[in-house]
């Protein structure tokens, strides 16, 4: 068991885009897809299991990172603290599914679904373990969950995204970095890389040296939004059209 628990990894490295990762990537795709079909046949008694089921999920695997890091030493303020923005988003999404909030689903759908998608295309910071590890097996429970619980409330609970939280997502994620950039500087830690770059490699590696590149990652944010929004401003617009047609 230590093989699969251990704090070093010794096994086969991760191979990015190998036969594992791609199975991991089809798995959490299939499950997306899946909800096309069960939007049709769950009543409100199936929805109402399967988002408690979601919110049990995430939080345990949540705490399992927690108690993993405690038991190995490695627990820390500068690093465990539940400030970047997919750990913040992983407590609130289990608040979210059981209370139905459309307000935490509008940072779920935007930020849950752009950044936990980054986060399974490139696990770089799970990337020095591989699957059946633990550590591994949680990056990629944690953010396929993330992925599908944006999906699934889309998707099977109706809710969707407006231009409104668009701009409430941009805004608020903005104003959420002030206070973070204040406990880096008091702690000494680099929640949401807003202190300078990772030091394992990861997207960031490809932009500017810092501060720069927290612009750049301001325009990438925006476009990435932009593109989540899309399908539902390409049926508004053409709900709108529609309309317009309509006999007087």
């Amino acid at each position: 068991m230590g093989k699969y628990f251990g704090l070093v990894y010794d096994g086969t490295p991760f191979v990015l885009f190998g036969p594992a990762h791609l199975t991991a990537l089809a798995i959490i795709t299939l499950c997306c897809f899946s909800y096309l079909y069960f939007r049709k046949v769950w009543g409100e008694k199936e929805r109402n299991t399967v988002r408690w089921i979601f919110a049990i999920a995430i939080v345990v695997n949540e705490t399992s990172l927690h108690i993993w890091s405690l038991y190995w030493g490695i627990w820390n303020i500068q690093t465990m603290l539940p400030l970047h923005m997919c750990a913040v988003l992983i407590w609130l999404s289990a608040y979210m599914l059981v209370k139905k909030n459309y307000a935490i689903y509008e940072f779920v759908y935007f930020m849950g679904l752009g950044g936990a998608m980054q986060a399974v295309l490139t696990p770089a910071d799970a990337a020095a373990y591989n699957f059946p590890h633990y550590r591994i097996m949680q990056t990629f429970i944690a953010h396929g969950l993330l992925i599908n619980i944006a999906i699934y409330m889309t998707v099977v609970e109706g809710f969707r995204p407006t231009l409104q939280s668009f701009k409430r997502v941009f805004i608020g994620t903005n104003l959420y970095m002030i206070p973070v950039f204040f406990i880096n500087l008091a702690i000494g830690s680099n929640y949401l890389f807003v202190a300078g770059k990772p030091n394992f490699p990861t997207l960031l590696d490809m932009l500017a040296p810092w501060p720069w590149y927290i612009f750049e990652i301001e325009a990438i944010a925006f476009a990435i939004f932009f593109v989540l929004y899309l399908p539902f401003l390409i049926k508004d617009w053409r709900q709108s059209a529609q309309g317009n047609r309509q006999p007087a």
